[in-house]
């Protein structure tokens, strides 16, 4: 598969990811909080591609996700754009192979996003800061990232791979698979 239809799969999964986002999760929310499927997407896509994809692809989506959701155009696309550079940092330094490693990622990841996008909007739109409620709030969405992101392994692992073989040379792990 060439890197043009891999970008086009990469586009299309984010719509069936904002489809799963805003009508299945919404029915299956715990506490009325729902995951976040676009922080393990880009954790994803910076893992498994590379790092202009990862860092690509976060700011697009962000921005999207902003003009749909936000209240502040560039908050979502700042915190994407780490966490696809996150993806590709722990790329060069951990191993995809490990699902325990993979659950830290992805808790590092929601973390980074959530506490960032917290308060940069609790600058932006000056509003008081509510530590507890937050943190709750956080708290479930990393159990519920967790949660997919272990039930999903083996269908991220193989299309990562596959996403992997394209974008990066000389991968002799993923070669064969």
């Amino acid at each position: 598969m060439r890197k043009f239809s891999i970008i086009i799969f990469l586009i299309l999964a984010f719509f069936i990811i904002y489809f799963l986002q805003e009508n299945v999760f919404n029915a299956f929310t715990i506490s009325g909080i729902k995951p976040n499927l676009f922080i393990i997407y880009i954790l994803f896509i910076g893992l498994f591609a590379n790092q202009f994809v990862g860092i690509s692809f976060g700011v697009i989506c962000g921005l999207i996700l902003d003009l749909l959701y936000g209240k502040a155009i560039g908050v979502s696309a700042i915190m994407l754009c780490a966490i696809g550079y996150l993806g590709s940092y722990f790329d060069k330094n951990f191993s995809k192979e490990n699902k325990i490693t993979i659950i830290f990622m992805v808790v590092g990841a929601t973390l980074i996003f959530e506490f960032g996008t917290y308060f940069i909007n609790s600058i932006i739109l000056d509003f008081d800061r509510e530590y507890f409620n937050f943190i709750k709030i956080v708290l479930i969405e990393i159990i519920y990232n967790v949660l997919l992101s272990i039930i999903l392994y083996p269908l991220f692992q193989k299309l990562g791979y596959l996403v992997d073989r394209n974008f990066k040379k000389n991968n002799i792990l993923t070669r064969y698979f």
